[in-house]
């Protein structure tokens, strides 16, 4: 997972607590949730447009 170990994710996530506050992390979360879904499900039936 890009090199990335236990104590890395950690500090990842204590500096984001600290940036966005424990009421934004999980409205993050969703929305990058909904984004990921969108981009494999237009990776996977990708439009005629382009």
């Amino acid at each position: 997972m890009l090199g990335l170990g236990w104590p890395e994710l950690v500090i990842i996530l204590i500096v984001a607590l600290l940036i966005f506050g424990p009421k934004k992390i999980p409205e993050l979360g969703s929305s990058l949730g909904k984004t990921l879904r969108g981009f494999k499900e237009e990776v996977n039936h990708p439009s005629d447009e382009g």
